[in-house]
């Protein structure tokens, strides 16, 4: 059966002395299914919201008005690093190697995990970095200066470039604090959009490539989180009023595509999915599960609630961490392929020096051929050798194309030989008409 895995992240310290927690820890490694557990933990850490990004080997973890990134090991299960950077941290994302980061000056750090590279831009924001979404070509950072900046990941990589990094675009319909951003999962200019909130109260759809906001929504409270489901088939939205929306993006009235209505039409939305009680507070953080069928959301006392999307139900508590949860992140049950995995990251330097690569590489998924079961085989693998000595005793196969060949070979011959014989008798008269000249 496939195993859903989630990881969760607290901010502060216990909320009352519940002596069944255990004390200092920061992040939980939790199994949803086929049975809830708590598989691991990860102590001495406070992750604010935005702060958490997690790879196939590590979980990285931005602290609490600190400029320090905490990096635990998932294989060997304990912190393999303590990393201080110039400036505090105030969001992050991990898109492959590449460790991406907004800081409280409105600054982006992108550090290769790799290589220990760091790269840092320019303040192109004049507030805190608020938010950041990756993709593997396109940076996309929100600010409490209400705007959205969108950047070239090649471009902020590049290998000695003289030029000061600077955004392609930037997105600035809203109004205040941008407090949330979520990607679609395609890279295509023509079907890609992210979607923002801010504390204006307004959510927009855009197409991030080209600038164009594509549709508005205004929900009644402002939103405190977003994310879209794994299909991009609809959006889900945490209020400060404790209610929680689901808007499909192709509804009825689609609110893209084909027979949607023009992109200036605002689109109120006042139904709810569901609402949280007053005594757990509302959402800080929400999750989708990988097929769209459960959401997953943090609260600040304590608890993570778990909605069942397809049936509606009401919610069940699923843990109570005894601190604010301000992170949930579901682990893809697909991992990524790659030819590389990175076993012990390399702390970032901004100082000049080779550019070393560090990495374990992974054997190809292929299936090993015949050629390299040969090759690895000591002397001639029996299986070969009944293989050859059974062809012998096989009659031949001939295809029809064969066939037509040999008919084809059979007809020249019986030219070839007529011609001969033709030949040969026409000497031979030659031969008979010159002697009787004599």
């Amino acid at each position: 059966m496939l195993s859903e895995e989630f990881i969760s992240t607290v901010c502060g310290g216990p909320l009352s002395s519940n002596t069944a927690i255990a004390k200092d820890v920061g992040i939980y490694c939790h199994s949803i299914s086929p049975a809830y557990s708590v598989k691991s933990t990860f102590k001495k850490s406070s992750v604010p919201v935005n702060c958490l990004g997690v790879s196939e080997t590590h979980v990285f973890a931005a602290q609490h008005e600190k400029a320090y990134v905490h990096v635990y090991s998932r294989l060997r299960g304990n912190q393999e690093a303590f990393v201080a950077f110039p400036e505090r941290i105030r969001s992050l994302t991990l898109i492959g190697d590449v460790l991406v980061m907004g800081t409280t000056e409105g600054r982006l750090m992108l550090w290769e995990t790799c290589t220990g590279r760091l790269v840092s831009t320019p303040a192109r924001h004049v507030q805190a970095v608020s938010c950041v979404a990756a993709t593997p070509y396109h940076v996309l950072t929100g600010s409490d200066d209400s705007d959205i900046h969108v950047w070239s990941l090649p471009q902020l990589l590049e290998l000695d470039s003289a030029a000061e990094p600077e955004p392609q675009r930037s997105l600035s319909n809203h109004r205040a604090a941008i407090t949330g951003l979520s990607l679609s999962p395609s890279v295509s200019s023509d079907t890609n959009f992210c979607v923002s909130t801010s504390k204006d109260k307004s959510c927009i759809i855009w197409n991030y490539q080209t600038g164009d906001a594509l549709r508005t929504l205004l929900f009644p409270a402002s939103p405190l989180c977003v994310s879209l489901d794994p299909s991009a088939r609809a959006i889900c939205v945490s209020c400060e009023d404790g209610s929680l929306y689901l808007t499909e993006m192709f509804a009825e009235k689609p609110l893209l595509g084909a027979g949607s209505e023009e992109a200036t039409t605002v689109v109120q939305v006042s139904l709810p999915f569901g609402a949280t009680q007053p005594d757990i507070g509302p959402a800080s953080c929400l999750s989708l599960s990988y097929d769209g069928t459960m959401l997953l959301t943090g609260h600040p006392k304590g608890q993570i609630m778990k909605w069942d999307i397809a049936e509606n139900n009401s919610p069940v508590e699923l843990a109570n961490l005894n601190a604010a949860v301000t992170n949930i992140a579901f682990i893809s049950p697909f991992p990524a392929e790659g030819p590389t995995k990175t076993v012990t990251i390399t702390k970032p330097s901004q100082a000049e020096r080779a550019y070393t690569f560090t990495g374990q590489f992974d054997p190809y998924p292929t299936a090993e051929s015949r050629f390299d079961s040969l090759l690895n085989a000591s002397g001639f693998p029996q299986e070969a050798m009944e293989s050859a000595i059974a062809a012998f005793y096989q009659p031949a196969i001939k295809s029809p194309g064969e066939s037509e060949l040999q008919r084809k070979n059979e007809e020249l011959w019986e030219v070839i030989r007529e011609q001969r014989a033709l030949q040969k008798q026409t000497l031979q008269r030659y031969v008979e008409a010159k002697s009787n000249s004599r």
